[in-house]
């Protein structure tokens, strides 16, 4: 029984922090001094300081593989053209502003027309309009189904 009994105070000594009592104290002059012996004829007083924080190393290496194997599952999620419904909204948004160009462009055309022009400009116009009517009508009434 004394065996472990001592055995046991052994290891709560070996696994508290070695630490020693560190003094503070100020000169004549101002200054402020640390010591781990306290001064003689000089008013000073004690200060606790904390035991370091230390983290094994195999649980930061853990961890950086954690964090990287996150991002690389965010960057696969995120890419164009996978099955991934973050990634199908993103390029469903960019067709919706392309739609919505084409229709703007379209309005401005017809605005044009309307407004009348000679033979040549109108002829112009009209070859734009049916090159912009096809685009929008393969790209954003076609492909919506």
């Amino acid at each position: 029984m004394p065996r472990k009994l001592a055995l046991s105070l052994l290891l709560v000594t070996a696994a508290a922090p070695a630490t020693a009592e560190i003094y503070r104290w100020t000169d004549a002059n101002g200054s402020i001094h640390f010591s781990d012996t306290p001064p003689r004829q000089v008013r000073h007083s004690s200060v606790s300081v904390k035991p370091p924080v230390t983290v094994p190393m195999g649980e930061n290496i853990r961890q950086a593989d954690r964090v990287r194997q996150s991002r690389a599952e965010v960057e696969r999620l995120l890419t164009p053209g996978s099955k991934d419904r973050y990634a199908q909204a993103r390029e469903a948004k960019k067709q919706a502003q392309q739609c919505e160009k084409y229709r703007k462009q379209l309005d401005r055309i017809q605005g044009q027309l309307r407004a009348g022009y000679s033979n040549d400009r109108g002829n112009g116009l009209r070859q734009k309009r049916r090159k912009l009517s096809q685009l929008y009508s393969r790209e954003c009434v076609l492909d919506q189904n």
